[in-house]
């Protein structure tokens, strides 16, 4: 199965939503925040919970359990921002890569997962898009859904919160 690792790299970072384990390649991880101030921006796709000011530059956050159909994330204290990169986004030169931050409910660690350990994403028998999904990491005797950052958001909904981003710088 081609896992697509970012140069060879096969550490996940792990957190959870809503119960399960996810990871996310830490090629793309830039950092993890506690929660900031999040700043609601009218006309934002309701999974976009608004923007960050993260050292004077404007992020937008996606809420994994709303685009995930899980409802909205609960702010505790265990809640952390991932702020990660979508690489390849944009066509010019100056500028290849997108910093997003996503919910998670809880950051558990960075696992070392080999490709040998990961299953393609399961077909059910019914048309789901799984293009976001790597596949199903195995770490000990559990699973842990491997997200692909790089396409969590379509292009048209990346775009619209470009827009958005712009529109405020």
């Amino acid at each position: 199965m081609d896992v697509t690792d970012l140069n060879g790299i096969n550490e996940y970072l792990t957190f959870s939503l809503a119960g399960e384990l996810y990871a996310i390649n830490v090629g793309n991880i830039r950092e993890v925040l506690g929660v900031p101030r999040i700043t609601r921006v009218p006309r934002m796709p309701e999974f976009m919970s608004g923007v960050i000011n993260l050292r004077g530059n404007v992020v937008p956050v996606l809420d994994l359990r709303l685009k995930f159909g899980l409802g909205s994330t609960e702010i505790t204290e265990d809640t952390s921002i991932i702020v990660t990169e979508i690489d390849n986004f944009f066509d010019d030169d100056e500028e290849n890569c997108f910093t997003i931050g996503i919910f998670s409910d809880n950051v558990e660690k960075v696992e070392t997962i080999e490709p040998s350990a990961i299953e393609p994403p399961p077909k059910i028998g019914i048309a789901i898009d799984t293009e976001f999904i790597v596949g199903m990491g195995k770490i000990g005797e559990s699973f842990v859904i491997i997200l692909n950052i790089n396409k969590l958001l379509s292009g048209h909904e990346l775009l619209d919160s470009i827009q958005e981003e712009e529109a405020l710088s």
